[in-house]
C-alpha cells in the first residue's frame, strides 16, 4: 500500500485534497481550493452531460430491483429530474441561543437555549483529523468528483441488482448535505401538516428522492467550493439525540472544541454519522458499534494517504472513552441565576428586537443563534441566594417556607438580582420541596405565582396619596381600634357596603398618632383613619402609577382593607414601586434584558424602557423622609445595614404572620425582601423557628446581608435623597378622627 506521508502540526490533520495528478511538492491554501473548484466545475459538468441520459437506466437499477423497467417509469424520473431547480443555498441553521449575565463588570454565558444543540463553526474551526476521517469515511473520491460519484452509483445498482432490494445509497457528502437541508427546512415549517409532507419528502425511500438529492447536489458543487460544502455538511449533520453539527458533537462526547479533536476521536464522531442513534457515545452499549465503524474509517484513512501506519496503529489501539460534557439545554442547566435566565425566555414574545410580532419573535428564537444580555449582577445575585439559603432553607420540611429577594435599579428599572430560596427544576420529573418551577419574584404569566398579600408595604401608596391631596406628615388621626362603615369610605369607582374592623399589630398602638409617628409603627387602624379621609380609587391609581398589579393578571381590588396590603403582588412588582422613592418618583418598569445581539451580529436593545412621573418629586422626597424614619428608629430597623448609606423603606406582616414583607430603597438600588407559606396555610412565622432563629426576622437577615452587599460596590452606593418639602411636613391640623 502506497502510504502518503502528511505533515501534523499541533496535532491536528493538515487539509490535503489526496490522489492529485502530477502538482507541486508544496501547494498553498489557495492553489489547492482552485484546483478543487476546477475538479468541481469539471466533474459537475461531466454529471449533468451524462445523468440525464442516465437518469432512466441508471437510477433505476439503483433504486429498482426488477431487470426490466417500464418506459413510463424511467421517462417519469428523468422529467422529475428536469423539472428540478439547479441548486439549493446553504440555509443557516438552528443554532444555540446563548443567555449572559454580568459578573465583575463582564458578560458572561448563564445558559444555552435551543430546539438543536448546534453552533456552526469556520473551516479553521474543524481538526483536520475530522474533515479527513468524514472524506474517508462518507465520500473517498469527494475531491474528484463533482457532486455524484458515478463509479460509487454503478457499484451500488449492481450490487442492488444482484441483492434483489436497495442496499447500497451511493450517496456524496453533497447529497447527504443536500438531505439534511431539505430536512432542515422541512422542520422550519409552522403548519403542521405541510411539515409532515415536507419532511416525508425529504427522507422517503423513493426514486425521486434520490434524483432531487442528485441534482441539488451537483447545484451545490456548481456554486460553492468543496471547503463549503465539506464544511457546511459537518455544521449540519446529526451526532444523536438533540446534538448536531461537529462543534456540539465535539463538546458532548469529548468535552472539546471541533478544532481540539484528536485522530481516534475524530474517526468515533464520524462513525456516528451513518447510524447516530445506534453509534453514538452516549451509552456504553453503543461503544462497539462505534468502534466497528471508528477503525473502518481510521483504515479509509491509512488507505488513502491522510495518516501513517503508525498513526492508524495507535488510534486503533485507542479505547473508546468518551468524556461526556455536561447537559446543557435551559434555564435548568444554567451555572447561576437560573430563575431569572426563565423568566428572561418567557419574556422572548415581547422582545421587539427579535420581530414585529408575537409569532415573529417565537420563530427568531426557535431558529437560534441569538444572543440576550441580562441586567443580573451574578456577584450580587451569589450573595443574596447565599442569604437565602441560609436564612430560608429550602430543606425546611414542617411546612412550605418561601422566600425572594429582588433588586432593581431606581431610574432604570434594571434588575440587579432576582434569588430565591427554592432550587430552580422545570423537569417535571418530581424534585421534591427543595426545588419549585415556579418564580416566587414574578408575576404569574412570567412563570410567576399569584402573588402574596404584602401587609403595610402597601401604605406607602396611601402615603403618598395622602401627601397628594395637600395633607402634612405631622397631622394627627386616630389609631384606636374601632369598626367602620365600609361606606364612610370614599370611592369614586366603587361602592361598598357592611362593616369593617381592622386590627393593629400589637397592643397599645391606640390614640391619635401624628402620621408621621403612625408610618414609623405602622399603626394600621391608623391608616385606615387615613384612608377615610382619601379617596380609595384615588390611592389605586397612585399605587399603578407605581407599577402596582396583581400577580394574577386581575384587576387590583378596591376595598377599605386593600389600604393595608390584602392584594397579591409579586416581589418584582413591590421593588419596582419602592425604586420610585429612589428615583425622587420616576417610576421605570422593571426590565430583564438589556440587549440582544442577532445571528448576524447586529445589536439591538433589549426590553422596551418605560419609565414615568409617577409621584411629584416634592412628594417623592417627602415619602422618603417619613420611610426614613422606618428604618432609623421604626419597624425596618433590624434590616437596615447601618453602613452609612441613607436608605428608605416599609416593613409589611399579613394579619397571621404567614407572608412578611422589607421594601427598601437608596438613590442606587432598591431591594424586596419576601418570605412566607407558600402552600397557602397560616403558618405564623412570629411563632416559629427558621435556621435558629424567630421566623419573623428572617426577612431581616435577608435584607441586611444582601443590602449591606449592594452598597459596598460603588456602583450601587446610594447618596443622600433630595429634602423633603417642608409645607408638607410640618402643616398645621388635625384631621377628623372618624
Amino acid at each position: 500500500m502506497n502510504v502518503r506521508k502528511v505533515s501534523r502540526s499541533s496535532g491536528a490533520s493538515a487539509f490535503t485534497p489526496p490522489n492529485l495528478p502530477t502538482m507541486p511538492t508544496v501547494l498553498s491554501t489557495a492553489s489547492v481550493t482552485d484546483y478543487g473548484k476546477r475538479r468541481s466545475a469539471i466533474g459537475s459538468a461531466f454529471g449533468f452531460l451524462i445523468f440525464s441520459a442516465l437518469a432512466g437506466v441508471l437510477i433505476a437499477a439503483l433504486t429498482i430491483p426488477a431487470v426490466v423497467v417500464a418506459k413510463q417509469a424511467t421517462d417519469a424520473s428523468a422529467g422529475f429530474f428536469d423539472a428540478l431547480p439547479g441548486y439549493l443555498s446553504l440555509d443557516v441553521q438552528t443554532q444555540r441561543n446563548i443567555i449572559y449575565a454580568n459578573r465583575d463588570g463582564q458578560p458572561v454565558p448563564i445558559a444555552r437555549v435551543f430546539d438543536q444543540d448546534r453552533e456552526d463553526v469556520a473551516w479553521d474551526g474543524v481538526s483536520g483529523y475530522v474533515k479527513d476521517a468524514a472524506v474517508a469515511g462518507e465520500d473517498r473520491r469527494f475531491w474528484e468528483h463533482g457532486g455524484i460519484d458515478i463509479e460509487a452509483i454503478a457499484r451500488a445498482a449492481a450490487g442492488n441488482a444482484v441483492n434483489g432490494e436497495v442496499t447500497s445509497g451511493s450517496s456524496t457528502i453533497a447529497m447527504q448535505l443536500v438531505k439534511n437541508l431539505l430536512i432542515q427546512r422541512a422542520l422550519r415549517v409552522e403548519n403542521p401538516r405541510a411539515q409532515k409532507l415536507a419532511y416525508n419528502a425529504a427522507i422517503e425511500d423513493s426514486l425521486n428522492r434520490k434524483l432531487r438529492e442528485m441534482k441539488y447536489a451537483i447545484g451545490l458543487e456548481k456554486r460553492y467550493s468543496k471547503q463549503d460544502i465539506l464544511l457546511g455538511y459537518l455544521n449540519i449533520a446529526g451526532f444523536g439525540g438533540n446534538t448536531y453539527g461537529i462543534e456540539a458533537a465535539a463538546e458532548k462526547y469529548f468535552s472539546v472544541s471541533a478544532k481540539q479533536v484528536t485522530l481516534p476521536q475524530a474517526a468515533s464522531l464520524v462513525a456516528m454519522l451513518q447510524q447516530p442513534n445506534l453509534r453514538n457515545l452516549s451509552d456504553p452499549a453503543l461503544y462497539p458499534a462505534n468502534k466497528v465503524r471508528r477503525d473502518f474509517i481510521l483504515g479509509n484513512m491509512r488507505e488513502l494517504g491522510y495518516i501513517t501506519t503508525a498513526q492508524y496503529v495507535d488510534a486503533v489501539a485507542t479505547p473508546i472513552a468518551p468524556k461526556l460534557g455536561p447537559v446543557n439545554n435551559g434555564c435548568l442547566y444554567a451555572s447561576d441565576a437560573k430563575f431569572a435566565c426563565d423568566y428572561a425566555t418567557r419574556l422572548v414574545p415581547t422582545l421587539a428586537a427579535l420581530g414585529t410580532t408575537a409569532t415573529e419573535r417565537k420563530a427568531t428564537w426557535a431558529a437560534g443563534g441569538n444572543k440576550i444580555y441580562l441586567s443580573i449582577d451574578l456577584n450580587q445575585q451569589d450573595v443574596a441566594q447565599a442569604s437565602l439559603a441560609a436564612s430560608a432553607p429550602p430543606t425546611e420540611t414542617r411546612f412550605a417556607l418561601g422566600a425572594s429577594a429582588v433588586a432593581v435599579q431606581p431610574g432604570t428599572g434594571r434588575i440587579l438580582v432576582m434569588a430565591q430560596n427554592k432550587d430552580f427544576d422545570n423537569s417535571g420529573t418530581g424534585s421534591g420541596p427543595t426545588a419549585t418551577a415556579v418564580n416566587f419574584s414574578t408575576d404569574k404569566q412570567f412563570g410567576g405565582s399569584s402573588g402574596f398579600q404584602t401587609g403595610s408595604t402597601y401604605k406607602i401608596f396611601t402615603l403618598a396619596q395622602w401627601l397628594k391631596d395637600g395633607h402634612t406628615l405631622s397631622e394627627t388621626v386616630n389609631g384606636t381600634v374601632r369598626t367602620f362603615q365600609q361606606s364612610s369610605f370614599n370611592s369614586r369607582c366603587a361602592r361598598f357596603v357592611g362593616v369593617y374592623a381592622p386590627k393593629n399589630d400589637s397592643p397599645g398602638e391606640g390614640g391619635n398618632w401624628t402620621v408621621a409617628a403612625a408610618t414609623v409603627a405602622s399603626v394600621n387602624v391608623a391608616f385606615i383613619t387615613m384612608a377615610q379621609q382619601l379617596d380609595l380609587c384615588d390611592i389605586t391609581d397612585t399605587a399603578k402609577a407605581m407599577g402596582v398589579h396583581r400577580a394574577d393578571g386581575s384587576d387590583l381590588r378596591i376595598f377599605p382593607s386593600a389600604v393595608i396590603g390584602s392584594n397579591e403582588l409579586a416581589p418584582l412588582t413591590m421593588a419596582g414601586a419602592i425604586a420610585t422613592i429612589g428615583a425622587n418618583g420616576v417610576y421605570c418598569a422593571p426590565t430583564i434584558v438589556d440587549k440582544v445581539v442577532r445571528p448576524d451580529g447586529k445589536e439591538y436593545p433589549g426590553q422596551e424602557k418605560s419609565c414615568s412621573q409617577a409621584l411629584e418629586p416634592r412628594i417623592a422626597s417627602t415619602v422618603a423622609y417619613a420611610l426614613a424614619a422606618v428604618m432609623k428608629s421604626g419597624t425596618g430597623r433590624p434590616g437596615n445595614p447601618q453602613d452609612g448609606v441613607p436608605i428608605v423603606g416599609k416593613t409589611g406582616t399579613t394579619d397571621h404572620a404567614d407572608q412578611n414583607w422589607l421594601i427598601a430603597t437608596t438613590t442606587k438600588v432598591s431591594l424586596a425582601v419576601w418570605v412566607g407559606n407558600i402552600d397557602g396555610g397560616q403558618q405564623n412565622l412570629r411563632r416559629t423557628t427558621v435556621a435558629g432563629t424567630n421566623g419573623y426576622n428572617t426577612k431581616f437577615n435577608i435584607f441586611r446581608t444582601t443590602m449591606s452587599s449592594l452598597n459596598s460596590n460603588p456602583e450601587y452606593r446610594g447618596d443622600a435623597f433630595p429634602p423633603p418639602d417642608q409645607s408638607l411636613v410640618r402643616g398645621v391640623g388635625t384631621t377628623a378622627k372618624r
